[in-house]
């Protein structure tokens, strides 16, 4: 198993890097602790498969340092690593059949035939390959290929980590919460080192236990699921976590007031500021209310999502959105409040630790 720490890492694909712009990682500090599950999300093109590709030695970092239990790997090749890595697109042998995908890297390590037989019935049943077990590669569809693959992950017992490069793209939808579900599972049984890269939200807040949201180059924040949704650090967040994600408006301060147009919402305190940050104020729909009192508002659109509606609104020319609940009702004329435990302050971009509270 392995510690990975992440030493102030930063890469460029073109040489000669001289702006924060030329960076497609503009600087990393990171531990994946020993056993622990993660995924990396974020948008593509934010650095999440350039940072995975950096932690198996696929690619060499322009600066920094890559650690494997305090080891530095950074100038080791990916055989000298110890992990297995699973790509977005399946890479298998046709002419072997499932089983032989499965055993062919044991087989190279030199692992015992019984032992062998051991770990590959295992893995066949964990991803569910049981009717293909001795059917050719060749013939399968691409998301049976990817089954294999993930099988070839989670095949040997020795790695110290198993990186995942969006291993589900090419899955059928309805088998992606089973096999999301199966690697949970195997991590509970084994405590091996997971990093799951991914774009979708559910992925990665089912699969990890923390989440590791990466924007434009950086990592903005680090949590657990609900971490990342009660208290975003980032604007990104708020937004890229939720659906519907975080209401974010344009706002300036005078004194203890967040200023939303010719309304305010008091803090529980002025926060102090240094320089003239571009300030924005960032509330859940959930937390977003509406009755009779607060700012007025007018309806834009309205969508049923069974068990809620979001509601569409602009307020002071901005578009928000609020969640009503089954059976609660849209005013005629409608205004909002917010609940202070949803409110949060951001400058340039990053959380302002300050308390909010109601609307006037």
């Amino acid at each position: 198993m392995a510690r990975i720490d992440l030493d102030n890492i930063r890469h460029a694909y073109a040489p000669n890097p001289q702006a924060e712009t030329d960076y497609a990682l503009r600087l990393v500090n990171q531990t994946f602790d020993d056993g622990g599950a993660y995924a990396l999300l974020g948008p593509s093109g934010c650095g999440k498969t350039s940072l995975l590709n950096i932690i198996s030695g696929l690619v060499s970092p322009t600066e920094g340092r890559v650690l494997f239990n305090g080891d530095d790997m950074t100038s080791r090749p990916t055989e000298k690593r110890n992990i297995a890595q699973v790509f977005q697109f399946p890479v298998v042998y046709d002419s072997m059949t499932v089983r032989e995908n499965l055993a062919f890297p044991l087989r190279n390590r030199g692992v015992k035939r019984v032992e062998i037989a051991k770990r590959v019935d295992e893995v066949i049943d964990i991803v569910g390959l049981q009717a293909l077990a001795d059917r050719r590669a060749r013939g399968l569809t691409a998301d049976e290929k990817q089954k294999i693959s993930l099988g070839r992950g989670l095949v040997r017992a020795d790695v110290g980590a198993i990186l995942f490069d969006e291993p589900l793209t090419v899955i059928d939808p309805h088998m992606k919460w089973q096999l999301r579900a199966s690697l949970r599972e195997v991590h509970r049984r084994t405590a091996t080192t997971m990093i799951y890269v991914t774009h979708d939200q559910t992925e990665a807040l089912t699969f990890a236990s923390k989440v590791v949201v990466m924007y434009d180059g950086l990592i903005v924040q680090v949590g657990t699921p609900a971490e990342l949704f009660d208290c975003p650090s980032h604007t990104f967040v708020g937004y890229f976590i939720g659906s519907p994600g975080m209401n974010i408006v344009p706002a300036s301060l005078n004194g203890a007031n967040l200023q939303l147009g010719a309304h305010s919402v008091p803090l529980a305190s002025a926060p102090r500021l240094e320089g003239q940050p571009n300030l924005e104020f960032g509330v859940r729909p959930e937390f977003v209310r509406l009755g009779a009192q607060g700012i007025p508002a007018t309806v834009s659109r309205v969508e049923d999502a069974g068990r809620y509606r979001v509601v569409h609104l602009t307020m002071e020319g901005k578009a928000i959105a609020a969640l009503l609940r089954e059976g609660e009702e849209i005013p005629a004329s409608p205004h909002i409040a917010f609940d202070p435990i949803g409110v949060h302050l951001y400058a340039d971009s990053w959380r302002v630790a300050v308390a909010g509270a109601g609307a006037q």
